[in-house]
């Protein structure tokens, strides 16, 4: 039988003494966490062993003997080392040696089968890992494989998932210093800075109540925004349409999770809100610097003075462009009726439209002053803010859209119904199929007859229709590069992928070995180290929820509504209700 035993390089200088660990049956494996020194009391290293049990919840005992010692001093400690096992029973006992001065290893694992019968002796494969790289690090599950792989690398996963959870629970063995004068002296590795710092420690101190004085607040806000005078019909409309609303509502949700004073449960918690913190912090120092830039150098009233012209310009375009569809557009023959309607009808609508714009122009840089301190809120805010304003600035695009929509997917709808009339067939509405029907003489004449009008009529509205449908889809282009933009903010694992970036052994997708020594007569040597996570993976599976908007429709469903005249919303917010 092979045994592997996991030892941290850490030790391997350390001087004789005990190993320390847990014994993993289902993979043969030992993990090796420290080495007890010579002199100890085996009631002590009970006691020690007994209180790290009881603070991670992990089983460790003593797996054997450590001996680094020089060659003329061999026949005095083996015997010493050999007679340990009787007070630390333990099976398989293992006896690990290393020589000072030629650096040779060698590792026996001996089972002790009855009083009468001489003990077994298995093969023992020695694994070298980094104890720190492996305590600070998070293993993850394998990505998808195929079936005849999926076996292997599930077995896999579940012994190097034993020796990472072994040694993350044994945390509390680790806060031991080895210069502690303590009645047991320890070889690990040592985590830095633990008392170090006295700056860090005050602040680990003052973040509790930092983070309940927070939570407090942001709880008051939170009661606040749920009050009844926010769910009457204008407020609520308001909120739920506004983009500006649902960000800062986000934005709330996330600062009540990052001061919460839960702690976190696992380290996907842990990371998700040190993800969340870093986001926060990154938008509103974008925000800041975004609000510094618009304040110097008078850029806002700039942008004021260029507001107005922006928008006449844009309306006399429009003005063209329906004057342009009014005539004979590329030479198409319209309904001159329908067509004169149909443009002094977008035309009034434009008029009116200038002249708010024209009444508010006093007060347009006012407006942009304060709408420009919603970037000290975050950059996803000022975004938000950007996006609300470009739709109330287009809100006659908007309607031009609407009306279009409406007037021609009122005519399709006509269209089909008198289609099935010469057919013979109806709608029915009940059982929401289309059912056999006989019609009289009048009904098929006048069916004829509207037909005939609708169909002479279908051009005209069809061009208005496409015209106003392109302009429409253009403002949303533009509002949809902004929100996937927020939400680009908002979901982004910046922690994570600096983590990667900086400390790549902490977010650890598996392990590679490299052989140190396979030779006949001597145990084989691997060093086990840790493969990255790739930064694909890091995305997906630390990505953050956001309440940016996404297309609600593919492509095949969003032709279908553009060829019926039905009213989309690509990128409505999720949870809305749709038309």
């Amino acid at each position: 039988m092979v045994v592997k035993a996991f030892f941290p390089t850490c030790c391997a200088s350390a001087d004789s003494g005990l190993l320390v660990g847990r014994w993993v049956p289902e993979q043969s494996s030992a993990v090796v966490l420290a080495v007890v020194h010579f002199p100890f009391i085996p009631i002590q290293v009970k006691e020690l062993l007994a209180q790290v049990h009881q603070a991670g919840r992990v089983g460790l005992a003593v797996l054997g003997t450590w001996c680094h010692r020089r060659q003329e001093a061999e026949e005095r400690l083996g015997p010493f080392l050999e007679g340990l096992g009787a007070i630390f029973s333990h099976e398989p006992w293992l006896q690990l040696c290393r020589e000072r001065t030629s650096g040779l290893w060698s590792c026996k694992a001996t089972r002790q089968q009855g009083p009468t019968r001489p003990g077994v002796k298995d093969q023992v494969m020695l694994v070298f890992y980094d104890q720190r790289q492996v305590l600070l690090s998070q293993l993850h599950p394998p990505a998808a494989l195929p079936d005849r792989q999926a076996g292997d690398a599930t077995a896999s996963a579940e012994g190097l998932a034993a020796v990472f959870d072994t040694v993350a629970r044994s945390e509390a063995l680790f806060r031991s210093d080895c210069f502690d004068e303590g009645p047991v002296r320890l070889s690990h590795w040592q985590s830095e800075g633990v008392e170090a710092s006295i700056l860090a420690e005050l602040a680990k101190r003052a973040s509790g109540p930092v983070c309940l004085l927070l939570a407090c607040l942001l709880s008051l806000i939170s009661a606040a925004r749920t009050c009844r005078v926010f769910k009457l019909r204008p407020l609520s409309f308001i909120w739920s349409k506004l983009s500006v609303c649902g960000q800062l509502g986000h934005r709330l949700e996330q600062l009540a999770l990052v001061f919460s004073t839960q702690k976190a449960e696992s380290p996907a918690q842990l990371m998700r809100k040190a993800n969340v913190l870093v986001s926060v912090l990154l938008d509103v120092a974008l925000g800041l610097a975004l609000l510094s830039w618009l304040h110097g150098k008078d850029r806002i009233g700039q942008l004021a003075e260029a507001l107005v012209p922006v928008a006449d310009h844009v309306a006399e375009a429009l003005q063209h462009l329906l004057q342009w569809l009014m005539g004979a557009p590329a030479g198409l023959k319209m309904n001159r009726a329908l067509d004169q309607v149909l443009g002094r009808f977008f035309l009034y609508h434009l008029h009116l439209w200038i002249s708010y714009v024209h009444l508010l122009s006093p007060f347009i840089e006012h407006i942009l002053w304060h709408v420009g301190l919603s970037a000290c809120l975050g950059l996803t805010v000022a975004l938000s803010t950007l996006s609300d304003i470009i739709a109330l600035l287009t809100f006659h695009i908007y309607c031009f859209y609407v009306y279009g929509a409406r007037l021609y997917c009122l005519k399709i709808c006509g269209l089909s119904s008198l289609w099935r009339l010469f057919r013979g067939k109806k709608w029915n509405v009940l059982r929401q199929r289309v059912d056999s029907c006989s019609y009289d003489l009048d009904q098929l004449f006048i069916g004829t007859l509207l037909f005939t009008v609708l169909l002479f009529l279908l051009p005209t509205t069809a061009l208005y229709y496409l015209v106003f449908t392109l302009l429409r889809l253009l403002v949303v282009a533009v509002q949809g590069l902004i929100h996937l933009l927020v939400d680009l903010v908002n979901s982004l694992p910046l922690y994570s992928l600096g983590l990667r970036l900086c400390r790549p052994y902490r977010l650890a997708a598996g392990v590679k070995f490299r052989v140190l020594e396979h030779e006949a007569g001597r145990p084989l040597r691997l060093l086990m180290q840790i493969n990255p996570l790739p930064y694909g993976r890091v995305v997906h599976a630390y990505r953050l929820p956001s309440c940016g908007c996404h297309p609600t429709h593919s492509w095949g469903s969003l032709c279908r509504k553009l060829f019926f005249g039905e009213l989309i919303y690509p990128w409505r917010q999720r949870g809305d209700k749709q038309d």
